[in-house]
């Protein structure tokens, strides 16, 4: 299935369906008086978050979601049917935003979350809500309200625990396709992901999500390269994997580019928990190796972890690591039980 993240949708609310004008006219009946009925209410447009959904593809071919209009009332005081409510169905993480792409209505971040978008119009009054002693026969009844329109957009965060960065051939996606059942596509040439791709990976009781988000190069916050359009991935991870390629010459500068990058584009992605990982160690010599981590160390001031993920030496350790992390903060992050006063008179 092709991964798509940003969608326009164009939605509409049904109408009211219109009151009746109606008079009860029965065999040796002298008085029939008005008995026109209101007309049904329009549908509602509602955006429902779903577990089984992780693409916004659908809305590539249906763009425009309409309620369903409610029905003209009709004699016999009968009111018309409601229409039906247009459901709009996204994925966990899907932001709902205003035609200016920037104004947020609404955030789908669990599963049954629901947003009524537009609300349908209601029902004309038929003739019988008119009708008094001075006015015993009415001759008008009121239209329905006309349905709303509106121009959304529908962008995904995909939700994960673990993001993956770097630059292009930093190694990510043999690091994902090792420590999950993920395949992602893997090649000697930069930008071969270009699409997220998400991985289950466990370790001992623990389980958890990673992120593969493409390459970043420097000047992606202003649209080089992929730009930061998938970074938006990363602001829902807990923790972000910066993967480095050890085999560079300046593996210095490589980390300072993608924190740039983080830093401008913010939305709090720079202060999250980071854990640095120089890869390809099976591709270096351990002299050169000892000298880059504590070059990259000086630079960073935090720890700096060794990785393969082609050999896997480092991996193990480094998914212990993840997972601690990882727990540690969906602990800080639960909410806390209330307290329970004891009796007291």
């Amino acid at each position: 299935m092709k991964f798509l993240d940003q969608a326009k949708v164009y939605t509409r609310s049904g109408a009211g369906g219109n009151g009746c004008v109606s008079f009860r006219r029965e065999k040796f009946i002298e008085f029939g008086g008005p008995n026109g009925g209101d007309g049904g209410r329009g549908g509602n447009v509602w955006i429902e978050a779903v577990a089984n959904l992780n693409t916004l593809i659908d809305y590539r071919y249906q763009q425009h979601m309409y309620a369903k209009s409610g029905q003209a009332g009709m004699g016999k005081v009968m009111t018309g049917a409601n229409g039906d409510d247009a459901i709009i169905k996204v994925p966990i993480g899907t932001q709902v935003f205003e035609e200016d792409n920037d104004t947020l209505i609404a955030d789908l971040a669990r599963a049954g979350d629901r947003f009524l978008l537009l609300k349908g119009g209601n029902g004309g009054f038929g003739n019988t809500h008119f009708k008094s002693s001075t006015n015993q026969a009415p001759l008008h009844a009121n239209p329905g309200q006309p349905g709303i329109e509106k121009t959304i957009w529908l962008r995904l965060k995909l939700i994960a625990d673990v993001g993956l960065i770097g630059l292009p051939n930093a190694g990510k996606s043999t690091f994902l396709a090792r420590v999950s059942a993920a395949r992602p596509k893997i090649a000697d040439y930069p930008f071969t992901t270009l699409n997220p791709q998400l991985g289950m990976v466990r370790v001992g009781n623990i389980d958890f999500v990673v992120a593969d988000l493409p390459g970043l190069i420097e000047g992606a916050h202003e649209g080089a390269g992929l730009g930061t359009r998938f970074l938006g991935h990363a602001e829902r991870c807990r923790v972000i994997l910066h993967l480095i390629d050890g085999t560079e010459s300046e593996i210095v500068a490589a980390y300072r580019t993608i924190r740039g990058e983080l830093s401008s584009y913010g939305h709090g992605l720079e202060e999250k928990s980071e854990i640095l990982v120089l890869n390809k160690a099976d591709a270096i010599a351990p002299d050169a190796l000892s000298r880059k981590r504590r070059a990259l160390e000086k630079a960073s001031r935090c720890e700096v972890r060794v990785m393969s993920g082609v050999s896997g030496l480092g991996v193990e350790e480094l998914l212990h690591a993840i997972a601690r992390d990882v727990n540690a903060l969906r602990i800080e992050e639960a909410p806390k039980p209330e307290k329970v006063q004891g009796w007291a008179p």
